[in-house]
């Protein structure tokens, strides 16, 4: 494919551009393959402003949809990129399909990743035949025994690396992707978090490092303190702090200080996303290739109280749908016959287009990637209907509502050994 030549500014490398041109963030790549300790990715909140949000994961076609609608409604929108909510090489096919579908389309735009670089080096020749011109690494240390604290494990594929081991291949791997970025032509940008206590005093060294590399744009961005993380009480980083590593920082490389801190889905431009960006990404999410609108809700249950048959062993499923402010049930499918291999779950899916989701006990990987391939929402869970079909409507994180089975004793005060 070739390579695209756009006189259109790209907003996070020219801050004078930030009120003029917009960026649009597509929610492609939910899987991660570290895991930071400043870093929960949940989908559940649309007020929830930091990386790694978003309020749903699309399909790379429901993505580029996505982004043509936008772009429609804002044509000062000049780049399309990829930042998660996980990482875009951990989820390098739909990162790579997304974005040759919007190149197609927006032969002008700006394609640009944000990655942590460790899976990112070797998909760098097909980044760069797409016309891929920026890119951003987030590089934390680049001292092992300093990013030993910063990230809790580091999957290399079937391996899980924690400690030392897991910070120096980290910092190995990113190494090799700021290389291959640069000798692509591509320009490389280079996030730390701000973590006080714990890198702050490190910050420079990085930016010296990266410097020498050929990385040109230096993006220092404070802590946000998030629950469920292992810096989730280590406090925000003080102004006067941020300011400061900014300004040793600086004699290495250019820092750019007008970051948002953006969502996975962020939409419009800096400080300024698109009020409509959400509804029109809960549709996309909910549609179908030709455009039909998912109204639908598909569940694996024996009796319609609970959720609680596995797909391959479920022989119909129960179909709901919205009324009011609840659900009904709207009719029963039968699902097609076991044997049919892979053809089967390719028969589901057509079966249930409708649907927006699907509840089951439990799936196997084929055919959870054959629906989700789809459009489908599938969420493996446990617990009674009522309780999950609004959460499955809405897109949110319904771990955090399916009911665990519970055990004698458990808020009773008992002694586990049975309550007669």
């Amino acid at each position: 494919m070739p390579t695209c030549e756009t006189t259109l500014p790209h907003p996070c490398y020219e801050a004078s551009a930030k009120h003029t041109h917009g960026r649009v963030h597509l929610p492609v790549a939910p899987r991660c393959n570290i895991q930071c300790q400043y870093c929960s990715r949940k989908f559940d909140c649309v007020n929830e402003s930091r990386p790694g949000v978003t309020s749903r994961v699309l399909q790379p076609w429901q993505a580029a949809r996505w982004f043509g609608e936008l772009r429609s409604l804002d044509p000062s929108i000049s780049v399309a990129g990829i930042a998660g909510p996980g990482d875009p090489f951990a989820n390098a096919d739909a990162t790579l399909e997304t974005l040759r579908l919007v190149r197609e389309d927006h032969p002008d735009v700006h394609l640009c990743v944000s990655s942590n670089g460790l899976a990112m080096a070797p998909h760098v020749p097909a980044l760069a035949e797409l016309g891929l011109r920026h890119a951003t690494i987030t590089i934390n240390a680049v001292d092992p025994e300093i990013g030993r604290g910063v990230y809790a494990w580091v999957r290399d594929g079937t391996r899980i690396l924690r400690g030392r081991d897991g910070a120096a291949l980290l910092w190995e791997r990113q190494q090799q992707a700021i290389t291959a970025l640069v000798a692509h032509g591509i320009t490389v940008k280079v996030n730390a978090i701000v973590v006080p206590g714990v890198n702050d005093d490190h910050l420079p060294e990085v930016a010296r490092t990266v410097a020498g590399m050929g990385a040109r744009l230096f993006n220092l961005i404070p802590l946000i303190p998030t629950a469920g993380t292992g810096f989730a009480e280590v406090p925000e980083p003080a102004p006067a702090l941020v300011a400061g590593l900014r300004a040793a920082a600086r004699v290495h490389l250019p820092q750019m200080e007008h970051c948002q801190r953006c969502r996975a889905d962020a939409a419009g431009k800096l400080g300024q996303d698109l009020a409509i960006a959400t509804e029109l990404l809960a549709r996309a999410a909910d549609s179908t290739r030709s455009g039909q609108e998912r109204t639908r809700i598909a569940v694996a249950s024996h009796e319609g109280l609970f959720v609680n048959r596995h797909l391959g062993e479920t022989d119909e499923l129960l179909i709901f749908a919205k009324d009011g402010a609840g659900f009904r049930q709207v009719g029963v499918r039968r699902t097609p016959p076991a044997g049919g291999g892979g053809a089967r779950w390719q028969d589901l899916a057509e079966l249930i287009d409708d649907c927006r989701a699907i509840l089951v006990a439990g799936i196997g990987p084929a055919p959870s990637q054959v629906l989700g391939e789809a459009g489908i929402r599938v969420l493996e869970v446990q617990g009674q209907v009522d309780d999950l079909l609004p959460v499955a409507w809405e897109g949110g994180d319904i771990r955090t509502f399916a009911k665990p089975p519970t055990r004698c004793g458990d808020g009773c005060g008992g002694n586990g050994l049975g309550c007669a």
